[in-house]
């Protein structure tokens, strides 16, 4: 299986593979990234930057560090000098630094947050220190009843903007799929600055304990069943628009990889397939690749890309309504159900 090529182009950067780890926990392990390239991740996307963490991160400063000297003389001197505090930026900047200086494969920056305010400034400071590209995953949560959907749409449009101010690097928008008109929205990014669109944010679902009556976080990994909405869509956007195509949620098999590329995607990002089995994941999926490559014909990921896409396939409906009848006239309840 020599002969098979992997190789892939996203965001302009030549990649060994489709096999990109996503932003997640991983990354935040100098160690565990150097298992990731050992086992033949093409990329790695770091752990996000939260909005969030810096706007605390600058409430502490004030507090501590800039405003300490208006309280009780003798008590001042007990808060944390300057030269002693690092704030989250510092540390996510350090650890871009360790992973450029000890991986050969391309790493991308994350910046999670939700309004174009002075955080966004930190992209500047991840091109400098070395990131190869950088992912604006903008994780916001319609529920306004006064907003309207132009009006969220011009929110990501307004932060890419911003972004764009900043850096000269690659930038993809890691989207979540609650939105109206998704290709025409796409190239509204596109238009603004956009060089990919990594398809789709998975919200991580708030669930309720009846016993505390409280809202309690929950998580739950993807399955491969999670990848055909996604999988869909980049069937769609394939050749009418002119940004990389990432794929992600749901990618936990050589097979999951497979559908992506030949819907149109340049590469699958993974998360929860290597949460649960660990960098090896990377190795059992790259050699099923590979060997169903070779069992049907195939050289090379380009020959694959795109091949049952919207635009390709005798019928283009099928990724559309029209195959909603048709599935649901297929059903057919259990041996023994009445209907």
């Amino acid at each position: 299986m020599n002969g098979i090529d992997l190789s892939t182009t996203y965001l302009g950067l030549e990649l060994d593979s489709p096999l990109v780890p996503s932003a997640s926990p991983l990354s935040r392990s100098l160690d565990t990234c150097r298992r990731l390239e050992d086992a033949g991740a093409a990329a790695i996307v770091m752990y996000s930057l939260f909005e969030e963490e810096l706007r605390h991160d600058e409430e502490l400063m004030s507090r501590f560090l800039i405003d300490q000297d208006l309280g009780h003389m003798e008590a001042s001197s007990f808060l944390p000098l300057s030269d002693r505090y690092q704030r989250g930026s510092d540390q996510y900047l350090e650890q871009l630094a360790a992973l450029k200086g000890s991986l050969d494969i391309p790493v991308i920056a994350s910046l999670n947050g939700v309004s174009a305010g002075g955080w966004i400034e930190n992209g500047k400071q991840l091109q400098e220190a070395g990131a190869d590209a950088l992912e604006l995953n903008a994780y916001y949560v319609a529920g306004d009843p006064a907003r309207s959907g132009t009006e969220v749409e011009a929110l990501y449009v307004e932060l890419l903007t911003e972004l764009r101010r900043q850096v000269s690097l690659p930038v993809t928008m890691k989207l979540p799929l609650q939105f109206s008109a998704i290709p025409h929205f796409i190239r509204q990014l596109e238009q603004a600055g956009a060089n990919g669109i990594a398809l789709f944010n998975r919200f991580y679902q708030p669930d309720i304990d009846p016993d505390t009556l409280r809202v309690t976080p929950h998580l739950q990994l993807s399955t491969s069943a999670d990848a055909l909405v996604p999988m869909r869509w980049i069937a769609i956007l394939y050749g009418r628009v002119g940004l990389s195509l990432a794929a992600t949620g749901g990618v936990h098999t050589a097979q999951d990889v497979l559908k992506m590329v030949l819907a149109g995607a340049d590469v699958t990002h993974l998360c929860s397939a290597l949460l649960a089995h660990g960098p090896q994941q990377i190795l059992n999926i790259k050699a099923d690749l590979e060997a169903w490559m070779e069992d049907n014909g195939y050289e090379s990921i380009g020959e694959l890309k795109g091949r049952v896409s919207q635009q390709h396939v005798a019928d283009p409906a099928a990724f559309e309504r029209a195959n909603y009848l048709w599935v649901l006239d297929s059903y057919s309840s259990a041996k023994g159900v009445r209907r």
